[in-house]
């Protein structure tokens, strides 16, 4: 045996042996791709892309709509009378309270004169059968509440001085401040409701206005006359709502259903086409209210679909999954 034979026969199970190695090393390295391959396929995790935006729908309504304007009114007692000392002297008794109920008649000072103070001793040491006291009886001069009180017991007063203010009750009423710019509307505004800061409420009638418009506000005062039963202080102020147009048979949706852009200058909304697409409908918007907008065009029925939340930066046309219906379909 030659030389190269035996080279030949060492070299043939080197071969033999690297390509075993090279073999597994290629397995090993092909089997993460194929199990990650067979997990994607078992386990099917890719989300679905077509699902498509949570939304709610509404229907548009049918029925009366009122534009408002709210202003405020003031409660004030326009007729208030003056309880004054008749005579300079002492306060002996004060037998009224702030904030009591009063009338006419009902005696609150008790005044003893400065005169009766330093002589009357001597005059009736003179003669008992003068009986000189000058003590007067300061009675209120009509039914209301007293609502300012000025003195105590023990102060001196002098002729004239103003000892308390009496709100007559009778003249309890409310002070519209409206713009001079609404009153062509307050003529059909005849009665009015005015809401109080604890949530009641109270019906009023419009009366007589005030023959002056305030310079800075360009508000004139109107009086309200109400009905109540309960006291009510002065200076409360109440909202009240003004309609300036009412209109019947309009057609309306939420405000939350009205898209616009930036500069408020085009309006559209999002109408469903069918149970999973929404298109974009530009509209044209009438009266609105707190809660709602008319539409003018284009027409809509009670049953279109209309997206009321999930429809804001939606394209023309999307896809939708509609979660809840929150409209209430009006019969046409």
């Amino acid at each position: 045996m030659t030389w190269t034979k035996a080279l030949a026969l060492l070299l043939i199970p080197a071969c033999l042996l690297a390509g075993c190695r090279h073999a597994d090393s290629a397995e090993k390295d092909d089997a993460p791709g194929k199990e990650a391959s067979d997990k994607g396929a078992a386990g099917n995790e890719t989300p679905d892309k077509e699902a498509g935006t949570p939304v709610t729908i509404t229907h548009p309504q049918v029925g009366n709509m009122n534009e408002t304007v709210e202003v405020s009114a003031v409660s004030a007692f326009l007729l208030k009378s003056y309880v004054k000392a008749s005579a300079n002297g002492y306060l002996e008794a004060v037998n009224a309270q702030l904030g009591k109920y009063v009338t006419k008649g009902q005696d609150l000072f008790v005044l003893q004169t400065k005169e009766s103070r330093s002589l009357g001793n001597t005059v009736n040491a003179l003669d008992t059968s003068l009986h000189f006291e000058g003590v007067i009886h300061i009675k209120a001069p009509g039914d209301g509440y007293i609502t300012q009180l000025t003195y105590r017991p023990g102060d001196y007063v002098q002729d004239g001085e103003q000892l308390a203010v009496i709100s007559d009750a009778r003249s309890f009423v409310f002070l519209l401040n409206l713009p001079y710019e609404l009153k062509p509307f307050l003529a059909s505004n005849p009665s009015l409701q005015l809401q109080l800061p604890d949530g009641s409420t109270l019906q009023g009638t419009v009366g007589e206005s005030l023959p002056s418009v305030d310079m800075a506000s360009q508000t004139q005062q109107y009086v309200i006359h109400v009905q109540t039963s309960k006291p009510i202080p002065e200076n409360l102020i109440a909202k009240v709502s003004l309609v300036r147009e009412q209109k019947a048979g309009t057609v309306s949706l939420p405000k939350g259903a009205v898209l616009s852009d930036e500069t408020q200058s085009q309006f559209w909304i999002m109408k469903m086409t069918d149970s999973v697409t929404a298109v974009k409908v530009a509209v044209k918007k009438g009266m609105e209210t707190t809660d709602k907008v008319e539409i003018l065009s284009p027409p809509l029925n009670a049953s279109d679909a209309i997206l009321l939340t999930g429809n804001y930066g939606l394209p023309d046309t999307a896809k939708v999954q509609v979660q809840q219906n929150t409209g209430v379909q009006n019969p046409g």
